[in-house]
């Protein structure tokens, strides 16, 4: 892997920089069992990254659930905070991560709220080595829309194609490829390049 001609760098956080994907998809299993609807763990975490309310707001059409989608989104967030260790950095990417530090700028580009994001961070000790971190809650078009990434490029003043994001979702690779930027998917600690298609 040779980073040398990007400025940038923007990790997505849950699954991809923190092994926090079985603390969401227990908390969703609480939630299916909460309103009584099917758990599909393999369907819920290829939606990781986004938003916890369109998630919601999915399963209520495709299931026909008895509740509003905020009382499934609070009972999803309760069942999440109710964990103490919600995850561990994932060694591989933590390794790009601190090779990076001092020689690009990095960023976090998540589909997690300001404060999940914040928390988790912090608890792993590596907030402060990121230069911009933005969450669910600072746009209005989730992934696979291209706004978080574009934003995270925004905020470190880096154009577009000079960024490269590392994801561990088909929802993720297709936002970065919207941005303009190559892409770096994690599957079984791997890593598997994906440049932004040809026009």
């Amino acid at each position: 892997m040779n980073l040398d001609k990007y400025q940038g760098i923007i990790f997505d956080m849950d699954g991809t920089l923190i092994d926090s994907m079985p603390t969401h998809l227990s908390a969703w299993r609480k939630t299916a069992e909460q309103f009584e609807f099917p758990f599909d763990e393999q369907w819920l975490y290829q939606l990781g990254g986004q938003p916890t309310i369109k998630t919601a707001r999915m399963l209520k059409k495709m299931h026909s659930i008895d509740a509003t989608e905020d009382e499934m989104v609070q009972a999803k967030y309760g069942h999440y905070e109710a964990v103490a260790n919600k995850g561990e950095l994932i060694s591989v990417t933590y390794e790009v991560l601190k090779d990076s530090v001092g020689k690009r700028k990095l960023a976090i580009g998540t589909g997690s709220q300001r404060k999940h994001a914040d928390a988790l961070l912090t608890n792993n000790k590596v907030i402060e080595l990121f230069d911009t971190i933005v969450t669910a809650n600072d746009v209005t078009e989730h992934k696979p829309k291209p706004e978080t990434f574009l934003a995270a490029a925004n905020n470190m003043k880096i154009a577009p194609s000079d960024c490269v994001v590392f994801e561990d979702t088909k929802l993720g690779l297709q936002a970065a490829h919207a941005a303009g930027m190559d892409c770096y998917l994690i599957e079984n600690d791997e890593f598997t390049f994906f440049p932004v298609p040809l026009a």
